[in-house]
Protein backbone atom coordinates (compact mmCIF):
# COMPACT_ATOMS: atom_id res chain seq x y z
CA UNK A 1 0.00 0.00 0.00
CA UNK A 2 2.89 2.44 0.86
CA UNK A 3 4.47 2.15 -2.60
CA UNK A 4 0.95 3.10 -3.95
CA UNK A 5 0.83 5.80 -2.06
CA UNK A 6 4.33 6.52 -2.97
CA UNK A 7 2.89 6.13 -6.69
CA UNK A 8 -0.06 8.13 -6.68
CA UNK A 9 2.38 11.66 -6.05
CA UNK A 10 2.79 10.51 -1.97
CA UNK A 11 5.43 11.81 0.49
CA UNK A 12 7.15 9.17 2.12
CA UNK A 13 5.26 10.52 5.32
CA UNK A 14 2.35 9.84 3.54
CA UNK A 15 2.91 6.65 2.57
CA UNK A 16 4.42 5.62 5.95
CA UNK A 17 1.21 6.94 7.75
CA UNK A 18 -0.92 4.75 5.05
CA UNK A 19 1.78 1.70 5.93
CA UNK A 20 1.00 2.21 9.76
CA UNK A 21 -2.55 2.41 9.28
CA UNK A 22 -2.62 -0.95 7.80
CA UNK A 23 -0.80 -2.44 9.87
CA UNK A 24 -3.20 -1.40 12.91
CA UNK A 25 -5.17 -3.82 11.34
CA UNK A 26 -3.12 -6.81 10.36
CA UNK A 27 -1.01 -6.45 13.69
CA UNK A 28 -3.73 -4.94 15.78
CA UNK A 29 -1.72 -6.52 18.82
CA UNK A 30 1.56 -4.52 18.42
CA UNK A 31 0.05 -1.18 16.86
CA UNK A 32 -3.22 1.28 16.34
CA UNK A 33 -4.62 5.00 17.12
CA UNK A 34 -4.83 3.44 21.07
CA UNK A 35 -0.59 3.66 20.64
CA UNK A 36 2.31 5.92 20.78
CA UNK A 37 4.74 7.53 18.14
CA UNK A 38 7.95 8.58 18.01
CA UNK A 39 9.76 9.28 14.33
CA UNK A 40 12.83 10.35 12.17
CA UNK A 41 12.14 12.26 9.21
CA UNK A 42 15.60 13.26 7.00
CA UNK A 43 13.94 16.60 4.56
CA UNK A 44 15.53 16.67 1.92
CA UNK A 45 15.57 20.01 0.64
CA UNK A 46 16.58 22.00 4.08
CA UNK A 47 18.68 19.14 4.43
CA UNK A 48 17.68 18.82 7.96
CA UNK A 49 16.99 15.63 10.23
CA UNK A 50 13.83 16.36 12.20
CA UNK A 51 12.50 14.24 15.42
CA UNK A 52 9.08 13.95 16.77
CA UNK A 53 7.78 12.28 20.23
CA UNK A 54 4.43 12.07 20.17
CA UNK A 55 4.21 9.72 23.16
CA UNK A 56 1.02 10.33 25.79
CA UNK A 57 1.01 11.23 29.24
CA UNK A 58 -0.56 10.58 32.55
CA UNK A 59 -3.64 11.31 34.03
CA UNK A 60 -3.91 14.73 35.13
CA UNK A 61 -6.12 14.20 38.06
CA UNK A 62 -4.34 10.95 39.33
CA UNK A 63 -1.69 11.40 42.27
CA UNK A 64 0.76 8.56 43.10
CA UNK A 65 -0.68 8.54 46.13
CA UNK A 66 -4.40 7.65 44.72
CA UNK A 67 -2.90 5.38 41.89
CA UNK A 68 -1.20 3.74 44.89
CA UNK A 69 -4.15 2.91 47.01
CA UNK A 70 -6.03 2.31 43.22
CA UNK A 71 -3.86 -0.60 42.99
CA UNK A 72 -3.65 -1.76 46.58
CA UNK A 73 -0.30 -1.27 47.36
CA UNK A 74 0.61 -3.67 44.51
CA UNK A 75 5.05 -2.74 43.62
CA UNK A 76 4.39 -2.25 39.99
CA UNK A 77 1.43 -1.10 37.52
CA UNK A 78 -0.16 -4.08 36.20
CA UNK A 79 -0.08 -4.50 32.01
CA UNK A 80 -3.63 -5.33 31.82
CA UNK A 81 -5.79 -3.04 33.54
CA UNK A 82 -6.97 0.69 33.40
CA UNK A 83 -4.16 2.30 35.35
CA UNK A 84 -1.54 1.46 33.09
CA UNK A 85 -2.78 3.57 29.94
CA UNK A 86 -1.61 6.65 28.95
CA UNK A 87 -3.60 9.10 26.53
CA UNK A 88 -2.42 8.04 23.19
CA UNK A 89 -0.26 9.92 21.13
CA UNK A 90 -0.48 8.47 17.96
CA UNK A 91 -2.89 10.59 16.45
CA UNK A 92 -0.55 13.43 17.41
CA UNK A 93 2.00 12.31 15.69
CA UNK A 94 0.46 11.37 12.44
CA UNK A 95 -1.26 15.12 12.38
CA UNK A 96 2.01 16.70 13.36
CA UNK A 97 3.97 14.48 10.55
CA UNK A 98 0.79 14.63 7.64
CA UNK A 99 0.53 18.80 8.63
CA UNK A 100 4.91 19.12 7.95
CA UNK A 101 5.16 17.03 5.09
CA UNK A 102 2.29 15.38 3.87
CA UNK A 103 1.07 15.82 0.17
CA UNK A 104 -2.00 13.80 -0.16
CA UNK A 105 -5.62 14.27 1.58
CA UNK A 106 -5.99 11.88 4.36
CA UNK A 107 -9.16 10.54 2.96
CA UNK A 108 -6.27 9.20 -0.15
CA UNK A 109 -4.13 8.09 2.38
CA UNK A 110 -7.18 6.37 4.39
CA UNK A 111 -8.39 4.53 1.93
CA UNK A 112 -7.08 1.45 1.75
CA UNK A 113 -7.09 0.54 5.01
CA UNK A 114 -10.98 1.47 5.39
CA UNK A 115 -11.98 -1.08 2.73
CA UNK A 116 -9.11 -3.80 3.72
CA UNK A 117 -11.23 -3.57 7.41
CA UNK A 118 -14.54 -4.03 5.83
CA UNK A 119 -13.90 -6.87 3.52
CA UNK A 120 -10.92 -8.53 5.36
CA UNK A 121 -7.14 -8.83 5.49
CA UNK A 122 -5.14 -12.17 5.50
CA UNK A 123 -3.63 -13.21 8.44
CA UNK A 124 0.25 -14.06 8.28
CA UNK A 125 1.67 -17.29 9.96
CA UNK A 126 4.11 -15.52 12.79
CA UNK A 127 1.42 -12.86 13.05
CA UNK A 128 -1.61 -15.48 14.13
CA UNK A 129 1.17 -16.92 16.67
CA UNK A 130 1.49 -13.67 17.99
CA UNK A 131 -1.93 -12.95 18.15
CA UNK A 132 -3.13 -15.92 19.99
CA UNK A 133 -0.77 -15.42 22.46
CA UNK A 134 -1.38 -12.39 23.02
CA UNK A 135 -5.15 -12.82 22.97
CA UNK A 136 -5.37 -15.28 25.48
CA UNK A 137 -3.37 -13.17 27.93
CA UNK A 138 -5.50 -10.89 27.82
CA UNK A 139 -8.56 -13.29 28.29
CA UNK A 140 -6.91 -14.87 31.32
CA UNK A 141 -5.75 -12.07 33.22
CA UNK A 142 -7.46 -9.66 36.00
CA UNK A 143 -9.24 -7.52 33.41
CA UNK A 144 -12.46 -10.13 33.72
CA UNK A 145 -15.50 -8.20 31.92
CA UNK A 146 -13.44 -5.40 31.32
CA UNK A 147 -12.01 -7.69 28.45
CA UNK A 148 -15.31 -8.15 26.77
CA UNK A 149 -14.87 -5.15 24.25
CA UNK A 150 -11.54 -6.79 23.40
CA UNK A 151 -12.87 -10.45 22.77
CA UNK A 152 -15.73 -9.08 20.75
CA UNK A 153 -13.16 -6.95 18.41
CA UNK A 154 -10.07 -9.28 18.01
CA UNK A 155 -11.42 -12.60 18.68
CA UNK A 156 -13.98 -14.89 17.42
CA UNK A 157 -16.18 -16.08 20.69
CA UNK A 158 -12.73 -16.18 22.21
CA UNK A 159 -10.66 -17.65 19.75
CA UNK A 160 -7.78 -15.46 18.15
CA UNK A 161 -7.82 -15.73 14.03
CA UNK A 162 -5.02 -18.52 13.08
CA UNK A 163 -3.01 -18.17 10.08
CA UNK A 164 -4.65 -17.82 6.63
CA UNK A 165 -7.90 -16.49 8.01
CA UNK A 166 -9.41 -13.58 7.12
CA UNK A 167 -9.77 -10.94 9.80
CA UNK A 168 -12.32 -8.01 9.46
CA UNK A 169 -12.75 -5.06 11.63
CA UNK A 170 -15.19 -2.47 10.50
CA UNK A 171 -15.17 -0.44 13.54
CA UNK A 172 -11.42 0.49 12.74
CA UNK A 173 -12.36 1.35 8.89
CA UNK A 174 -15.05 3.63 10.67
CA UNK A 175 -12.28 5.16 13.23
CA UNK A 176 -10.33 6.19 10.53
CA UNK A 177 -13.37 7.04 8.12
CA UNK A 178 -14.11 9.34 10.29
CA UNK A 179 -11.02 11.06 10.84
CA UNK A 180 -10.37 11.46 7.30
CA UNK A 181 -13.41 13.36 7.37
CA UNK A 182 -13.00 15.49 10.16
CA UNK A 183 -9.65 15.70 11.14
CA UNK A 184 -7.30 14.36 13.61
CA UNK A 185 -8.56 16.56 16.09
CA UNK A 186 -11.28 14.53 16.09
CA UNK A 187 -9.50 11.65 18.19
CA UNK A 188 -8.63 14.00 20.79
CA UNK A 189 -11.67 16.84 20.82
CA UNK A 190 -14.86 15.84 19.32
CA UNK A 191 -16.69 12.81 18.81
CA UNK A 192 -14.17 9.82 19.25
CA UNK A 193 -12.54 11.88 22.04
CA UNK A 194 -16.26 11.71 23.45
CA UNK A 195 -16.75 8.00 22.70
CA UNK A 196 -13.27 6.85 24.25
CA UNK A 197 -14.03 9.23 27.51
CA UNK A 198 -17.28 7.21 27.87
CA UNK A 199 -15.69 3.73 27.20
CA UNK A 200 -12.56 4.81 29.95
CA UNK A 201 -15.57 6.11 32.10
CA UNK A 202 -17.28 2.67 32.69
CA UNK A 203 -13.73 0.82 33.01
CA UNK A 204 -13.29 2.75 35.64
CA UNK A 205 -10.33 4.79 33.75
CA UNK A 206 -8.69 7.91 35.60
CA UNK A 207 -8.64 10.14 32.20
CA UNK A 208 -10.97 12.90 31.41
CA UNK A 209 -12.02 14.72 28.07
CA UNK A 210 -9.22 17.28 29.55
CA UNK A 211 -6.09 14.29 29.43
CA UNK A 212 -7.41 13.82 25.81
CA UNK A 213 -7.64 17.69 24.97
CA UNK A 214 -4.18 18.14 26.29
CA UNK A 215 -2.52 15.86 24.46
CA UNK A 216 0.25 17.22 21.80
CA UNK A 217 3.17 15.89 20.13
CA UNK A 218 6.69 17.56 20.20
CA UNK A 219 9.62 18.28 17.41
CA UNK A 220 12.93 17.41 19.05
CA UNK A 221 16.10 17.49 18.62
CA UNK A 222 17.78 14.31 17.82
CA UNK A 223 20.63 12.96 19.74
CA UNK A 224 23.73 11.49 18.03
CA UNK A 225 27.30 10.16 18.47
CA UNK A 226 29.63 9.36 15.82
CA UNK A 227 30.41 5.37 15.38
CA UNK A 228 33.61 4.35 12.90
CA UNK A 229 32.80 7.40 10.59
CA UNK A 230 29.06 7.08 10.89
CA UNK A 231 26.65 9.48 12.89
CA UNK A 232 24.04 7.71 14.42
CA UNK A 233 21.12 9.39 15.54
CA UNK A 234 18.54 8.53 18.06
CA UNK A 235 15.45 10.61 19.43
CA UNK A 236 15.96 11.67 23.66
CA UNK A 237 14.55 10.42 26.27
CA UNK A 238 11.75 9.89 27.48
CA UNK A 239 12.98 7.36 24.80
CA UNK A 240 15.79 4.41 25.39
CA UNK A 241 17.56 5.85 22.05
CA UNK A 242 20.48 6.58 24.04
CA UNK A 243 21.57 3.20 25.48
CA UNK A 244 22.27 2.72 21.51
CA UNK A 245 24.52 5.39 21.67
CA UNK A 246 26.23 4.37 25.14
CA UNK A 247 27.06 0.55 23.61
CA UNK A 248 28.48 1.90 20.09
CA UNK A 249 30.62 4.24 22.45
CA UNK A 250 32.15 1.50 24.56
CA UNK A 251 32.46 -0.59 21.65
CA UNK A 252 33.97 1.38 19.76
CA UNK A 253 36.63 1.55 22.23
CA UNK A 254 37.51 -2.41 20.92
CA UNK A 255 39.41 -2.91 17.58
CA UNK A 256 36.51 -5.26 16.03
CA UNK A 257 36.65 -3.84 12.33
CA UNK A 258 38.13 -6.49 10.14
CA UNK A 259 37.28 -8.93 12.97
CA UNK A 260 35.23 -11.71 13.11
CA UNK A 261 31.02 -12.12 13.88
CA UNK A 262 32.01 -14.97 16.21
CA UNK A 263 34.47 -13.66 18.39
CA UNK A 264 34.37 -14.51 21.97
CA UNK A 265 35.69 -11.24 22.78
CA UNK A 266 33.20 -8.96 21.07
CA UNK A 267 30.10 -10.99 22.27
CA UNK A 268 31.04 -10.88 25.51
CA UNK A 269 32.10 -7.30 25.05
CA UNK A 270 28.69 -6.94 23.40
CA UNK A 271 26.80 -8.75 26.55
CA UNK A 272 29.00 -6.30 28.85
CA UNK A 273 28.44 -2.88 27.49
CA UNK A 274 24.39 -3.98 27.17
CA UNK A 275 24.74 -4.23 31.48
CA UNK A 276 26.03 -1.27 32.00
CA UNK A 277 24.35 1.40 29.62
CA UNK A 278 21.00 -0.52 30.55
CA UNK A 279 22.08 0.10 34.45
CA UNK A 280 22.05 3.93 33.69
CA UNK A 281 19.14 3.66 31.68
CA UNK A 282 17.22 2.28 34.75
CA UNK A 283 18.58 5.23 36.72
CA UNK A 284 18.78 8.06 34.81
CA UNK A 285 16.69 7.68 31.39
CA UNK A 286 12.85 9.12 32.03
CA UNK A 287 10.82 12.44 31.25
CA UNK A 288 12.88 15.43 30.51
CA UNK A 289 10.48 17.62 31.23
CA UNK A 290 10.40 16.06 35.37
CA UNK A 291 13.43 14.96 35.40
CA UNK A 292 17.30 16.78 34.65
CA UNK A 293 18.24 13.39 32.29
CA UNK A 294 22.29 14.06 31.82
CA UNK A 295 22.01 12.82 28.04
CA UNK A 296 25.81 14.48 27.18
CA UNK A 297 27.26 13.34 29.83
CA UNK A 298 26.12 10.09 29.14
CA UNK A 299 26.73 9.78 25.66
CA UNK A 300 30.68 11.23 25.98
CA UNK A 301 33.33 8.99 24.34
CA UNK A 302 35.19 9.80 27.74
CA UNK A 303 32.67 8.76 29.89
CA UNK A 304 32.34 5.29 27.87
CA UNK A 305 35.83 4.64 27.95
CA UNK A 306 35.44 5.08 31.50
CA UNK A 307 32.70 2.43 32.16
CA UNK A 308 34.15 -0.02 29.20
CA UNK A 309 37.46 0.08 31.94
CA UNK A 310 35.03 -1.92 34.37
CA UNK A 311 34.79 -4.71 31.93
CA UNK A 312 36.74 -7.44 32.79
CA UNK A 313 37.31 -10.87 31.56
CA UNK A 314 34.36 -12.41 33.76
CA UNK A 315 30.64 -11.84 33.39
CA UNK A 316 30.00 -8.96 35.66
CA UNK A 317 26.52 -10.23 37.91
CA UNK A 318 26.51 -6.96 39.74
CA UNK A 319 26.66 -4.40 37.21
CA UNK A 320 25.66 -1.00 38.65
CA UNK A 321 24.78 2.60 37.13
CA UNK A 322 27.98 5.01 36.42
CA UNK A 323 28.57 8.37 37.35
CA UNK A 324 28.39 10.63 34.16
CA UNK A 325 29.94 14.23 34.79
CA UNK A 326 26.56 15.95 36.22
CA UNK A 327 25.61 17.63 39.25
CA UNK A 328 23.78 16.17 41.47
CA UNK A 329 9.89 1.09 29.85
CA UNK A 330 5.18 -4.55 21.05
CA UNK A 331 5.95 -2.86 18.41
CA UNK A 332 5.50 -1.87 14.80
CA UNK A 333 8.78 -0.49 13.16
CA UNK A 334 8.40 0.94 9.04
CA UNK A 335 11.22 2.81 7.14
CA UNK A 336 10.00 4.86 3.80
CA UNK A 337 12.14 6.80 1.06
CA UNK A 338 11.08 8.64 -1.70
CA UNK A 339 12.11 9.79 -5.02
CA UNK A 340 12.86 13.65 -3.26
CA UNK A 341 15.55 11.71 -1.11
CA UNK A 342 12.85 12.27 1.71
CA UNK A 343 13.54 9.23 4.52
CA UNK A 344 11.24 7.93 7.15
CA UNK A 345 12.12 6.11 10.09
CA UNK A 346 8.86 5.78 12.19
CA UNK A 347 8.07 3.22 15.07
CA UNK A 348 4.42 2.74 16.48
CA UNK A 349 3.15 0.65 19.61
CA UNK A 350 0.49 -0.05 22.08
CA UNK A 351 3.14 -1.56 24.54
CA UNK A 352 2.43 -5.28 25.58
CA UNK A 353 0.38 -7.13 23.00
CA UNK A 354 -2.71 -5.49 22.56
CA UNK A 355 -1.98 -2.85 25.07
CA UNK A 356 -3.74 -2.60 28.73
CA UNK A 357 -6.30 -5.15 27.29
CA UNK A 358 -9.26 -2.34 26.52
CA UNK A 359 -10.97 -2.01 23.67
CA UNK A 360 -13.96 -0.09 22.68
CA UNK A 361 -16.09 -2.13 20.26
CA UNK A 362 -17.15 0.95 18.80
CA UNK A 363 -13.82 2.06 17.45
CA UNK A 364 -11.83 -0.97 16.73
CA UNK A 365 -8.71 -0.68 18.43
CA UNK A 366 -6.95 -1.48 21.97
CA UNK A 367 -5.22 1.23 24.01
CA UNK A 368 -1.61 1.12 24.74
CA UNK A 369 -0.21 -0.16 28.56
CA UNK A 370 2.57 2.64 28.55
CA UNK A 371 1.39 3.63 31.68
CA UNK A 372 3.15 0.60 33.31
CA UNK A 373 6.61 1.32 32.35
CA UNK A 374 6.50 4.23 35.64
CA UNK A 375 8.39 2.96 39.17
CA UNK A 376 5.52 3.44 41.58
CA UNK A 377 8.47 4.39 43.97
CA UNK A 378 8.56 8.03 44.95
CA UNK A 379 11.41 10.57 44.05
CA UNK A 380 13.46 8.34 41.15
CA UNK A 381 13.19 10.32 37.26
CA UNK A 382 11.06 7.21 36.47
CA UNK A 383 8.58 8.01 39.15
CA UNK A 384 4.40 8.06 38.42
CA UNK A 385 3.66 11.58 38.29
CA UNK A 386 0.40 13.21 36.87
CA UNK A 387 0.36 14.56 33.35
CA UNK A 388 4.10 12.46 33.00
CA UNK A 389 5.34 10.85 30.06
CA UNK A 390 6.70 7.00 30.96
CA UNK A 391 10.09 5.27 30.13
CA UNK A 392 9.66 4.26 26.03
CA UNK A 393 11.37 1.41 24.64
CA UNK A 394 10.48 2.16 20.64
CA UNK A 395 13.16 3.91 19.35
CA UNK A 396 13.34 4.69 15.49
CA UNK A 397 17.24 5.32 14.31
CA UNK A 398 19.04 6.82 11.38
CA UNK A 399 22.59 6.98 10.11
CA UNK A 400 24.25 10.15 8.36
CA UNK A 401 27.74 10.15 6.78
CA UNK A 402 29.09 12.53 5.73
CA UNK A 403 26.25 15.09 6.22
CA UNK A 404 23.60 12.80 4.45
CA UNK A 405 21.82 10.08 4.84
CA UNK A 406 22.66 6.83 5.38
CA UNK A 407 20.68 3.99 6.09
CA UNK A 408 16.98 4.51 8.23
CA UNK A 409 16.19 1.51 10.21
CA UNK A 410 15.17 0.04 13.62
CA UNK A 411 14.38 -2.95 15.33
CA UNK A 412 11.28 -3.19 17.36
CA UNK A 413 10.70 -5.77 20.30
CA UNK A 414 10.89 -3.63 24.00
CA UNK A 415 14.06 -4.10 25.38
CA UNK A 416 15.89 -6.05 22.53
CA UNK A 417 15.63 -2.71 20.53
CA UNK A 418 18.70 -1.48 21.34
CA UNK A 419 20.31 -4.47 21.37
CA UNK A 420 19.01 -5.68 18.52
CA UNK A 421 20.53 -2.29 17.01
CA UNK A 422 23.78 -2.09 17.98
CA UNK A 423 23.87 -5.87 16.68
CA UNK A 424 23.00 -4.86 12.91
CA UNK A 425 25.09 -1.80 13.40
CA UNK A 426 28.17 -3.76 14.10
CA UNK A 427 27.41 -6.35 11.47
CA UNK A 428 27.61 -4.06 8.85
CA UNK A 429 30.07 -1.52 9.88
CA UNK A 430 32.33 -3.52 11.92
CA UNK A 431 31.86 -7.14 10.19
CA UNK A 432 30.94 -6.05 6.78
CA UNK A 433 27.98 -7.73 6.08
CA UNK A 434 25.22 -6.28 3.40
CA UNK A 435 21.81 -4.47 5.23
CA UNK A 436 19.89 -8.07 4.89
CA UNK A 437 22.46 -10.26 6.30
CA UNK A 438 23.31 -7.88 8.96
CA UNK A 439 19.59 -7.88 10.00
CA UNK A 440 19.83 -12.11 9.42
CA UNK A 441 22.12 -13.01 11.02
CA UNK A 442 21.76 -14.74 14.88
CA UNK A 443 21.31 -12.65 17.57
CA UNK A 444 21.66 -12.77 21.33
CA UNK A 445 20.00 -10.80 23.80
CA UNK A 446 20.70 -9.80 27.61
CA UNK A 447 17.59 -10.15 30.34
CA UNK A 448 16.87 -9.16 33.25
CA UNK A 449 18.85 -7.13 36.16
CA UNK A 450 17.00 -3.36 36.54
CA UNK A 451 15.18 -1.16 34.40
CA UNK A 452 13.29 1.77 35.03
CA UNK A 453 10.43 0.87 36.68
CA UNK A 454 12.62 -0.72 39.13
CA UNK A 455 11.86 -4.19 38.98
CA UNK A 456 15.18 -6.15 39.38
CA UNK A 457 14.81 -9.29 37.86
CA UNK A 458 17.36 -11.35 38.27
CA UNK A 459 21.20 -11.75 39.89
CA UNK A 460 23.73 -11.35 36.22
CA UNK A 461 20.44 -11.93 33.78
CA UNK A 462 20.63 -14.90 31.13
CA UNK A 463 21.68 -14.73 27.41
CA UNK A 464 19.41 -16.08 24.89
CA UNK A 465 20.97 -17.03 21.70
CA UNK A 466 19.43 -18.10 18.72
CA UNK A 467 20.07 -20.93 16.33
CA UNK A 468 23.87 -20.56 14.30
CA UNK A 469 26.13 -19.76 16.74
CA UNK A 470 29.27 -21.86 17.29
CA UNK A 471 29.16 -24.73 20.02
CA UNK A 472 33.11 -23.14 20.42
CA UNK A 473 31.85 -19.53 20.71
CA UNK A 474 28.94 -20.75 23.49
CA UNK A 475 31.02 -22.28 25.74
CA UNK A 476 33.39 -19.52 25.73
CA UNK A 477 30.78 -17.47 26.85
CA UNK A 478 29.70 -19.72 29.17
CA UNK A 479 33.43 -20.13 30.68
CA UNK A 480 33.40 -16.42 31.43
CA UNK A 481 30.04 -16.84 33.48
CA UNK A 482 27.56 -15.82 31.38
CA UNK A 483 24.25 -17.96 31.72
CA UNK A 484 23.25 -19.05 28.29
CA UNK A 485 19.89 -20.33 27.26
CA UNK A 486 18.30 -21.00 23.84
CA UNK A 487 16.03 -18.77 22.14
CA UNK A 488 13.38 -21.61 20.93
CA UNK A 489 9.80 -19.84 21.39
CA UNK A 490 9.39 -17.34 18.32
CA UNK A 491 7.21 -15.29 20.91
CA UNK A 492 8.53 -15.68 24.22
CA UNK A 493 11.96 -15.67 22.87
CA UNK A 494 11.25 -12.63 20.72
CA UNK A 495 14.83 -11.33 19.19
CA UNK A 496 13.34 -8.21 17.36
CA UNK A 497 11.65 -7.12 13.88
CA UNK A 498 14.27 -5.23 11.98
CA UNK A 499 13.81 -3.31 8.76
CA UNK A 500 15.96 -1.25 6.89
CA UNK A 501 16.51 1.77 3.97
CA UNK A 502 19.93 2.15 2.57
CA UNK A 503 20.83 5.24 0.17
CA UNK A 504 23.34 4.43 -2.58
CA UNK A 505 25.17 5.64 -5.70
CA UNK A 506 22.49 3.80 -7.44
CA UNK A 507 19.64 4.62 -5.72
CA UNK A 508 18.02 2.58 -2.29
CA UNK A 509 18.31 -0.57 -1.76
CA UNK A 510 16.26 -2.67 1.72
CA UNK A 511 16.12 -5.44 4.09
CA UNK A 512 13.32 -6.96 5.69
CA UNK A 513 13.02 -8.93 9.02
CA UNK A 514 13.08 -12.84 8.67
CA UNK A 515 11.44 -13.42 11.85
CA UNK A 516 8.28 -11.77 11.00
CA UNK A 517 5.55 -10.98 8.58
CA UNK A 518 7.85 -8.81 7.05
CA UNK A 519 8.79 -7.31 3.65
CA UNK A 520 11.11 -4.25 1.76
CA UNK A 521 9.19 -3.56 -1.69
CA UNK A 522 9.92 -1.06 -4.19
CA UNK A 523 8.99 0.44 -7.63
Amino acid sequence: MAVELLKAGGSAVDAALGANALLSLIEPHMCGPGGDLFALVWEPTQRCLHGLNASGRAAVDLDLESLRGRLHSAATIPMHSPYAMTVPGAVRGWQALHERFGRLPLADIYAPVIAHATHGVEIGPATAAWWGHCAAAVLSSELGPLAQGFKQVFTRDGVAPVAGTRFCNPALGATYARIAARGFDDFYQAELAAQLCTYLAACDSPFTAADFAAARAEWVTPITTRYRGYDVYELPPNGQGLAVLQMLNMLETLPLTGGAPDSHDYWHAFIETKKLAFEDRARFYADPAYSDVPIAALADKAYAAQRMASVGLRANQAPRAGAPGIALGDTTYLTVADESGMMVSLIQSIFQGFGCGLASPALGFALQCRGAGFTLEADLPNSYAPGKRPFHTIIPAMVMRDGAPYMAFGVMGGDVQPQGQVQVLVNHLDFGMDIQAAGAAPRMRHDGLNNPSQARESDGGVVLHEAGFSSELLAALEARGHDLQPATHPVLHFMGGYQCIRRTAAGWEAASEPRFDGCALGY
